[in-house]
């Protein structure tokens, strides 16, 4: 009962996803994340446990599993045990109709909780496992609960993704089939959905971790996005309140969500937590990539307004800001400086008598363009600066999700006068030696990595540049003056150079 034949795969392992935001868990992801719970709560009959975003079914499987072993001595007897776990302890909110069916089938062995084949014949057809049409409450085109986008949501009678444990709806429905007092909340819940049909995704995996939050449970273990630990549309609240919150006792990061979810790119990382409502203290806190682990460390996760993933780089931070230098976002320009790029639409391809530089991307190319002085509106101070440019996007690789991690692509310094599109960001200074000497500085891998701290995505945006101290401009800079001046020793160097690639200057 609830176990797997000898050698015969468990179709668990090998399903594939239905949607990027609908990510299955392999069993043993689900395993690792049930693991960060305290071992008694295995031979404890009086616990509820939820999964409120089920998918496959597959955490409630394994809690049923662990509890058939962990109640031996409160419930001998098997089959009152397995009737136990199934009626009193484990429940599911299922995500759509499909993974409802799903979820009971791998629960039940039925996708009818009171078919024939059931290892316990529940009441209904749902069993715990509970799904129903919930309706979006919109206004002004947006959901005021998820914030999803009416015009996505609603076409063709296709499913609207109002998923029931973050809408009122939802829970009160299912508070009536299933009552919603739950002292364990584990899952892997939805992480995104459309914005406005474009190419960015609104997060949702915040609104189930504070959802579960609001349940007052004794513990909550959910793997999510690391997106959150630096940046995130709309995450700034979320991360505030996850960075302050001492009751997450356990924080298992990896950078690569490849090494968690084969196939399935989730930028910035997977990462799952444990959650004890009544225990407060330092997070433990491990990171693991291509086969290492690095730690736990027990750390202070409120330590800095977003997360610095790996605790080796901590040290190397607390030298650089020990000195208490300015920093460089000071000279830093704001993103969309000069404006939108659609107010220089109209740029030429050859110069004209008033033009200035303009330098922009097409189809993936830096190329310059001209425009008339006057029809710049915004900053236009800082036209007749030197100007170092940063293109917001990264390389390949960026984000720091395989290393080592150019972090930058390369900087371009270009005279005045002269504007730039959105494309960039830029550093102004006052003369070409300068504006060559910060060029060389951020080519440094030293630089750079300081960037990576605050780089989570491939997008770098102006915060960032955060933690990069100014430099005196007058020179070119190298890595190995870098690291003398802030006594960086030869391991934190070869830590530095394990990150970073080198960029050729």
């Amino acid at each position: 009962m609830l176990r797997h034949a000898v050698n015969q795969p468990d179709i668990l392992d090998v399903i594939s996803d239905l949607s990027s935001d609908e990510v299955f868990t392999p069993p043993k992801v689900a395993n690792a994340v049930l693991d960060l719970l305290p071992k008694n709560v295995w031979s404890n009959p009086d616990l509820r446990w939820l999964d409120p975003g089920s998918k496959t079914g597959v955490f409630l499987r394994e809690i049923a599993k662990r509890l058939m072993g962990g109640l031996t001595e409160a419930i001998p007897d098997e089959q009152e045990r397995i009737e136990h776990i199934m009626r009193k302890m484990v429940f599911g909110i299922a995500i759509t109709e499909l993974t409802a069916l799903m979820s009971r089938r791998t629960l039940y062995c039925s996708k009818k909780a009171n078919g024939s084949h059931a290892v316990v014949k529940m009441p209904n057809e749902s069993g715990n496992v509970w799904m129903a049409r919930v309706e979006h409450r919109y206004a002004d085109g947006r959901c005021l609960e998820c914030a999803a986008s009416q015009a996505q949501m609603e076409r063709d009678n296709r499913e609207n993704h109002a998923y029931g444990f973050i809408h009122a709806r939802g829970r009160a429905a299912a508070e009536k089939e299933n009552g919603m007092k739950f002292d364990v909340i584990v899952g892997n819940p939805p992480y995104h959905m459309d914005s406005d049909g474009n190419n960015r995704t609104m997060p949702i995996y915040n609104l189930f971790v504070e959802q579960a939050k609001n349940f007052n449970p004794r513990y909550i273990a959910m793997i999510i996005p690391s997106r959150w630990m630096a940046t995130g549309l709309g995450l700034t609240a979320f991360r505030s309140e996850m960075l302050g919150d001492r009751r997450i006792r356990k924080l298992v990061d990896f950078p690569n969500a490849a090494e968690v979810f084969p196939g399935v790119d989730i930028k910035s990382g997977v990462c799952y937590f444990l959650w004890d409502r009544d225990e407060y203290g330092d997070c433990s806190v491990t990171v693991l990539r291509e086969g290492k682990c690095y730690g736990p460390v027990d750390r202070v996760l409120g330590e800095y307004d977003i997360l610095v993933r790996d605790s080796r780089a901590l040290e190397i931070l607390h030298k650089v800001q020990a000195k208490e230098e300015a920093s460089l976002i000071d000279i830093l320009a704001a993103d969309k400086e000069f404006g939108l790029t659609s107010n220089f639409s109209d740029y030429k391809t050859k110069p004209f008598k008033g033009a200035i530089d303009l330098h922009l991307s097409r189809a993936g190319k830096r190329i310059v363009g001209y425009i008339d002085i006057r029809n710049v509106h915004k900053s236009a101070e800082l036209i007749d600066t030197w100007k170092v440019l940063l293109p917001q996007a990264g390389p390949g690789n960026s984000g720091g999700h395989v290393i080592p991690d150019m972090v930058l692509g390369p900087s371009l310094v270009v005279p005045p006068p002269s504007v730039c599109t959105q494309t960039y960001l830029f550093v102004w200074v006052d003369s070409e030696l300068a504006a060559r000497s910060v060029s060389s500085y951020l080519k440094t891998r030293f630089a750079r990595f300081l960037i990576s701290l605050r780089k989570i995505s491939q997008h770098a945006t102006r915060s960032t540049y955060t933690w990069v101290p100014q430099q005196p401009w007058n020179k070119v800079w190298t890595d190995p003056e870098l690291y003398n001046k802030y006594d960086i020793t030869e391991e934190e160097q070869a830590y530095i150079a394990e990150m970073v690639r080198e960029m050729r200057a």
